[in-house]
């Protein structure tokens, strides 16, 4: 690759953006520098942040496959500049990424934000590994709810990245947040209904 975007931009995507119209735009990208190779502490930042994910793979064959991931903040943990890590939960017992993960290491992350309307993209390659209880139990969180149904660990190794802009993202807020801002105006309105009572003994008396 001559540049780190040609992850995701081969000559097939190039032909497209220039009979379209966008290849100088990328173009200038690419000589200004093109995208992440490493984790940054912003993007440590955000993965920290999310509640959930999803991770796609591929067979030997080029079939695709998306997989939702989700847990309390955190549970996509950075390990290094290069390598994110999550505990797999037990699910459905299908085990396709895994599956399609011995056959083709290529894999791709796509985290996305609704509350600040922002999405990240993640290339790389990834594997599983199991029966090693000491490293599942560094990914695990103590307020994390699923700790017993935990079986094995997924280590994602950061090859690109880039943020995508918000455009078209709908803005969504978690059940917390609501409730939070819900406790919020509540005390607000405690707070100046006192007020009104007090105003009303001090006229009165």
């Amino acid at each position: 690759m001559t540049y780190v975007s040609d992850i995701a931009f081969t000559d097939s995507v190039k032909a497209i953006q220039s009979r379209k119209g966008s290849r100088k735009i990328y173009a200038k990208m690419e000589e200004n520098g093109s995208w992440q190779t490493e984790i940054t502490p912003d993007l440590a930042d955000y993965v920290a942040a999310q509640r959930s994910f999803f991770l796609a793979t591929a067979n030997a064959n080029g079939q695709p496959y998306i997989q939702h991931r989700g847990g309390p903040p955190g549970f996509l943990k950075v390990i290094d500049r290069k390598t994110l890590a999550f505990a797999d939960f037990k699910g459905n017992k299908q085990f396709i990424s895994q599956g399609n993960l011995t056959e083709n290491s290529k894999a791709f992350i796509f985290l996305i934000d609704y509350v600040n309307r922002t999405r990240v993209k993640i290339w790389g390659i990834a594997k599983v590994v199991e029966d090693q209880p000491g490293l599942l139990e560094g990914l695990m969180s103590s307020r994390d709810e699923y700790r017993t149904r935990s079986e094995q660990v997924f280590i994602f190794t950061v090859e690109a990245w880039d943020r995508n802009c918000p455009q078209y993202i709908p803005q969504r807020y978690d059940r917390e947040d609501v409730e939070k801002l819900l406790h919020e105006r509540d005390l607000r309105i405690a707070e100046l209904e006192e007020k009104v009572r007090l105003l009303k003994e001090s006229k009165d008396g």
